[in-house]
C-alpha cells in the first residue's frame, strides 16, 4: 500500500518535536514519505509527557498525543552532540530529499549543522525550520508553544469577552494552525526542485502562518481603521449567535440565525411566534441591540431540552445548530466514525490503540498508516541497517558507545 502513495521515495529526516511540526511530518507520512524521527532519550520530547496518556498512566511511551502526531514515522534515537551521531546524521542528510527542525534559532548552526553546513553534503536538499517568531529578526530568539504565540499575533485580544480577562482559543493554537502551512511549504519546495534541480531552506514563523486567520480582522484595521470589538460569541452580523446551556450537566448547544427567515423558523420552533413581532427582536438592528435580553429568551427554553434534541430539530428548520460535543460525543459521532477518522493500530506496548486519520481523503491515493508512533529507539536497526547500510557490528558498537540514546 505505502509503495502506491503520491509521497513514495520521499525521504524526510524529521527533527520536529512537540506538536506543531511533528503534525505537519505526519501528513506527509500518511501519504507515502518515509520519515525518519531523531529523538534523544536524554531530552524528552515534551510531547511524550503530555496526555491523555494510556490507561490514565503517564509514561514516556504512553501518550496519546504523541502518538497522534507521530504515527507512521520511523524512529531513531541519537545522540546529536557527539561526533558519531553528527555523522550519522549527516549519512541521514546524504540520503534525505528534506530535513525538518522545529528547535529554538541557532540551535543547528551551535550543533554545525545549519543549512550552509548541509548543502555541502547534499547539494539539492531541503530543509524547513520553524519556530514562533521566524530565524530572524528583533524576536527570533523568543521561544515558546503556541500559547504564547496565539497572544503574540493577537487572538486572545479577541476570543474574549468584554467584561473579562482574556481567554484566548483552545490549547496551543497556533501549533494547530501552522502546520498546514508547514506541509504546503514543503511540498511546493519538492516540486520546485522536480522542476528545476533546486533545494531551498524555508524559514517558517508559526506567527506569520497564524495571521493569516486573522485576515478580516486584519483587513478591517488596515483598510478601515476599525479594531474588532469583544464581543465573546457574538456576532456583528447575526443574532441571536452564541452557545446556549441545554438540559443536564454541562450541555450546550451552538446556534446562529442568519437570515430573518431563519429568526422567524426559531420563533416558530420556540413556539413563541410573537417574538417575531416584537419591536426589540423584529429586525437585525433591533436585535443586536437587545442581545442581552434575547440569550435570556432562547436559554430559558434550551436548557429544558436535550442537546441532541435541540440540534436536531433546529437543523431540521434551516437553523445552523449543533451540539458542543464532548470526547465521548466526538469518537461516537456518526460521521467521523462513517469517515474513518479513528484509526486502531497495533502497538508493541498497548496492544491496539486509536489514532486520527488523514483530514482529508484523497479518491485515487487514500492515506495509509502502517505503524503507530516509535517506541524509543524501536527503529535504530531498520534506519542503521537498511536504509544506510550499516553492519551489524557497527551498530553494536554504537550502541555500546551510547550514541544511540
Amino acid at each position: 500500500m505505502a509503495h502506491a502513495l503520491p509521497l513514495a521515495g520521499v525521504h524526510i529526516v524529521d527533527l520536529m518535536w512537540v506538536i506543531a511540526g511533528p503534525s505537519a511530518t505526519r501528513v506527509l507520512a500518511d501519504y507515502g514519505a518515509t520519515v525518519v524521527r531523531i529523538e534523544s532519550t536524554r531530552h524528552l520530547d515534551t510531547a511524550r509527557t503530555i496526555g491523555p496518556f494510556q490507561d490514565g498512566s503517564p509514561g514516556p511511551e504512553n501518550s496519546g498525543l504523541f502518538q497522534n502526531v507521530n504515527a507512521g514515522k520511523l524512529g531513531l534515537t541519537l545522540d546529536m552532540a557527539s561526533d558519531a551521531g553528527r555523522e550519522i546524521f549527516l549519512d541521514l542528510v546524504r540520503w534525505a530529499d528534506v530535513v525538518t527542525e522545529s528547535f529554538s534559532p541557532q540551535v543547528m548552526r551551535s550543533l554545525g549543522l545549519a543549512y550552509d553546513t548541509l548543502q555541502q553534503v547534499k547539494p539539492d536538499l531541503i530543509m524547513l525550520s520553524t519556530c514562533l517568531m521566524g530565524q530572524t529578526g528583533p524576536m527570533a530568539n523568543f521561544a515558546g508553544f503556541g500559547n504564547l504565540a496565539a497572544a503574540i499575533s493577537g487572538f486572545f485580544s479577541l476570543t474574549r469577552w468584554p467584561d473579562r480577562a482574556p481567554a484566548g482559543p483552545f490549547s496551543a493554537y497556533t501549533d494547530y494552525v501552522s502546520p498546514r502551512f508547514t506541509a504546503m511549504a514543503i511540498l511546493a519546495a519538492l516540486d520546485h526542485r522536480h522542476r528545476t534541480g533546486e533545494g531551498q531552506y524555508i524559514d517558517q514563523s508559526q506567527v506569520e502562518s497564524a495571521l493569516h486567520f486573522l485576515g478580516p480582522a486584519l483587513l478591517d484595521y488596515t483598510v478601515n481603521d476599525r479594531e474588532q470589538t469583544l464581543a465573546g460569541n457574538r456576532d456583528p452580523h447575526m443574532a441571536p449567535h452564541g452557545v446556549y446551556a441545554a438540559a443536564g450537566d454541562d450541555r450546550w448547544v451552538a446556534l446562529a440565525v442568519q437570515t430573518e427567515e431563519q429568526w422567524k423558523a426559531l420563533c416558530g420552533v420556540m413556539q413563541q411566534p410573537e417574538l417575531a413581532r416584537n419591536p426589540r427582536f423584529a429586525t437585525l438592528t433591533s436585535r443586536l441591540a437587545h442581545q442581552d435580553e434575547l440569550d435570556a429568551i432562547i436559554t430559558d427554553w434550551t436548557r429544558t431540552r436535550e442537546a441532541l434534541d435541540l440540534e436536531t430539530i433546529l437543523q431540521e428548520h434551516d437553523i445552523a445548530a449543533s451540539v458542543v460535543q464532548r470526547l465521548y460525543d466526538l469518537y461516537d459521532d456518526p460521521q467521523l466514525q462513517h469517515r474513518g477518522h479513528f484509526v486502531p493500530r497495533e502497538h508493541p506496548l498497548h496492544g491496539t490503540i486509536t489514532v486520527e486519520n488523514s483530514r482529508f481523503i484523497l479518491s485515487r491515493t487514500p492515506a495509509w498508516i502502517g505503524r503507530t508512533a516509535p517506541t524509543l529507539g524501536r527503529d535504530n536497526h531498520e534506519v542503521l541497517g537498511t536504509i544506510l547500510g550499516y553492519s551489524a557490528e557497527r551498530i553494536a558498537a554504537l550502541e555500546a558507545q551510547g550514541v544511540l540514546q
